[in-house]
């Protein structure tokens, strides 16, 4: 099972990213996957999760109407689009594949990415 998560950046505050997840080992419809974000030494915050059965997306009240979570089941990829950026969204962010989905990203989590950086400019 490997994730890779890709797409990270320098922005402008009020700009947008769009982040990737690219999955291998395991088919999409098995597992719910998230994202999860960590800055500097806080602890590291579960964003939003999309689960493995009927696609459900659930989102932290931080990234609510701003992040969107989608899949390509025929890529094995995880997408999160990050609109309205702002400087508290600077961190390195994280996928992580899940038994099952909360607001707070995935629980139990079985397997990291490596991080991606996003940093916000104001």
């Amino acid at each position: 099972v490997q994730l890779q998560a890709s797409g990270g950046g320098l922005v402008h505050s009020g700009g947008s990213l769009r982040l990737s997840c690219a999955t291998s080992g395991f088919s999409l419809d098995d597992y719910v996957i998230g994202w999860f974000r960590q800055a500097d030494d806080d602890y590291r915050e579960g964003v939003s999760c999309i689960s493995g059965s009927d696609g459900h997306t659930y989102y932290a009240d931080a990234v609510k109407d701003r992040f969107t979570i989608s899949r390509d089941k025929a890529k094995n990829t995880v997408y999160l689009q990050m609109d309205n950026l702002n400087s508290e969204d600077t961190s390195v962010y994280y996928c992580a594949t899940g038994s099952f989905c909360s607001t707070m990203g995935p629980v139990q989590v079985l397997y990291w990415s490596q991080g991606t950086q996003v940093t916000v400019s104001s």
